[in-house]
């Protein structure tokens, strides 16, 4: 009997990829890599991925999941950093006679990068028991499970773990689309989504009511704090029996707080959160054990450290997370949180996705500036974006400048690069139309 990868904790993995996981793990033993080893896959299939990751964390080695959409100068960084022992590509085949797991919880298995949303992506380094534990305190996910998205993007992967931790099988897409998610929704009973991505998806189904009638979901498991009052109406109005489970969380700290019902953000057991001057501080157990640099650890957390979000906490004790500094719009000295911005008007028809970010003004320093992800210019649109900047927002945090794309740049988890956007305006390149 094929051994279980030590990451998948109680749970287990579907025969087929069993087999290759450990076909993964004989090919990586011969090839000298073992225990405290670094592998960097770089694989076009989504299965491929899965079964080099499996076994590597079988011979107790560490995996870095090279993300297609890098830039050459973002690969050659990465790459840098991880200092990998081995690249490998292709399928890895199977094996009928496998090898015994290596490591224990505080192996390193994982090596995820910084979304990139912000700049170049960062190296990290994860234990084992940091997402064993995560898994835990997100609980069990009635299957299959959809993993809408690339494995290189953590959250998707830990989706497709977490699945199997669960016991449940994964459905696998390539990439994102609203329509093919919509369509691998009838057959599967939990999704792991970003906001941007939930909303397409009511979007969807909000159009083809055929979908939404045969729509199986059970559980929508949101990452990202930031999915607004409207798109959670809407959620509960088309999908009146499917639980939403929303999470906030960082490629540093894995899971910090979770959303079950109505009751608002809540610090998972074991992580403590404070807020100093605004900003979001966390002390957890389950946070990345160092970061990469030249291939050498050069922090280890202890105790609290922060990704610079903020935040605070309401009446009720509930944390509310207003986005990162660094995506903070300096406005005629007025601070706007862009992913506040965002929220409100991401939820009007017609509306994709939207990026807020701050273009160079003579006096104010910045204009607020909101990039609209969307297909409709009409004059319908317009108005229904103005209306809801006016209605929601103080004067302070409306756009100033309005601008529409077909489609934004977007990282590996599917939300807009934002810093790509940033640069591309500066530049010139991103093709828009002034709303």
């Amino acid at each position: 009997m094929l051994a279980t990868p030590p990451i998948i904790g109680p749970g287990s993995v579907p025969p087929a990829l069993l087999t290759r996981a450990h076909g993964a793990a004989r090919r990586l033993t011969a090839q000298g890599v073992g225990a405290g080893a670094r592998v960097a896959i770089d694989t076009v299939a989504s299965s491929d991925t899965l079964a080099w990751f499996l076994g590597a964390d079988l011979v107790g080695a560490a995996a870095l999941i090279v993300e297609p959409g890098w830039t050459t100068r973002e690969r050659a960084a990465v790459l840098a950093d991880a200092t990998p022992d081995l690249v490998v590509t292709g399928t890895p085949g199977e094996a009928t006679e496998g090898v015994t797991p290596a490591g224990d919880g505080r192996t390193w298995f994982y090596l995820p990068t910084t979304s990139g949303s912000g700049g170049t992506p960062k190296v990290l380094a994860r234990t084992r028991d940091s997402w064993l534990d995560s898994f835990a305190a997100l609980g069990p996910l009635d299957g299959p499970v959809l993993i809408p998205g690339p494995l290189g993007s953590s959250l998707f992967l830990f989706g497709a773990l977490h699945a199997f931790w669960c016991g449940q099988d994964v459905e696998l897409l390539p990439k994102w689309s609203p329509a093919a998610a919509a369509r691998a929704a009838t057959r599967t009973r939990s999704v792991h989504l970003v906001p941007a991505m939930l909303t397409a998806l009511l979007a969807v189904l909000d159009r083809e009511p055929g979908l939404r009638a045969a729509c199986a979901l059970k559980t929508i498991v949101c990452g990202g704090a930031h999915f607004g009052a409207g798109d959670r109406a809407r959620l509960a109005e088309l999908l009146p029996e499917t639980e939403p489970l929303y999470y906030y969380g960082s490629a540093e700290h894995s899971l910090i707080a979770v959303e079950r019902g109505d009751g608002g953000l809540r610090p998972v057991a074991g992580v403590t959160v404070e807020i100093r001057d605004g900003v979001l501080w966390v002390d957890s157990p389950l946070a990345h054990s160092a970061r990469l640099d030249g291939g050498t650890p050069r922090y280890v957390h202890t105790g609290f450290s922060t990704v610079d979000d903020r935040g605070e906490f309401d009446g009720t004790g509930a944390l509310v997370v207003r986005g990162r500094t660094a995506s903070m719009v300096s406005s005629g000295g007025k601070l706007v949180a862009a992913e506040e911005v965002e929220t409100v008007l991401r939820a009007v028809p017609g509306v994709t996705d939207v990026l807020v970010t701050g273009t160079p003004h003579r006096t104010l320093g910045s204009l607020v500036t909101a990039v609209v992800e969307t297909t409709d210019t009409s004059s319908v649109v317009v108005r229904a974006l103005r209306t809801a900047a006016r209605t929601e927002l103080e004067p302070g945090k409306r756009p100033r400048r309005w601008l529409a794309v077909k489609e934004l740049p977007r990282t590996a988890a599917g939300k807009p690069a934002r810093a790509t956007v940033a640069a591309m305006l500066r530049d010139g390149t991103l093709a828009v139309e002034t709303l």
